[in-house]
């Protein structure tokens, strides 16, 4: 048997093959050289987007417009708003969860992005047990029961908490949602 044929083969054949295919290739790629028109379809997806980002700014708006207190209830099942505080400003738990998307309890400070439960039993240890506490403190006051805490607390910055929380306070939702969302940890 000569090795010496079967080699030039081993070479010869896929180079056919891969001539002939890139042929066939070209010359199926030239017949089918029809352009496509997406205009049409480009047009369609600019509108339906244009519709959809109309729709998007009308519930925000209605988000933003929403009574902070229902007139009168419409049903029986109508969620309770929480007692007045001595300074007017009633917690709708209703409007918090419509800017949540879920339940949220009058004065839970873990709603403050930075605080966990931990943080929020030493606050509360510390006398800060409502939003309005919180929205009073100054940071230097929230750093010192950080710090009593140890040094596993060194890493939250409490900055921004008085602002969230004075958000929480008077019902403002949307904008600690928006803020929240803009600031995840604290960090941009």
């Amino acid at each position: 048997m000569n090795f010496e044929n079967l080699n030039i083969w081993c070479w010869i054949i896929p180079a056919l093959v891969g001539i002939i295919s890139g042929i066939l290739g070209y010359l199926i790629g030239k017949s089918g050289n029809t352009t496509i028109d997406n205009s049409a379809d480009l047009k369609l997806c600019q509108d339906k987007n244009a519709r959809l980002q109309a729709d998007l700014d009308a519930c925000k708006k209605k988000l933003v417009i929403a009574p902070a207190a229902p007139a009168a209830p419409a049903a029986s099942f109508a969620a309770p708003l929480a007692p007045v505080a001595a300074t007017g400003i009633a917690f709708n738990a209703v409007a918090a969860k419509a800017a949540f998307g879920k339940t949220i309890k009058q004065d839970d400070l873990k709603l403050v992005e930075g605080i966990g439960p931990k943080i929020e039993s030493m606050f509360k240890a510390a006398g800060i047990k409502t939003w309005q506490a919180l929205s009073n403190a100054s940071v230097a006051e929230c750093q010192k029961i950080l710090d009593g805490g140890g040094n596993r607390y060194k890493i939250h910055d409490p900055a921004s908490w008085p602002m969230q929380a004075k958000m929480c306070y008077e019902g403002k939702w949307a904008d600690l949602a928006k803020w929240q969302d803009e600031h995840k940890h604290g960090k941009l």
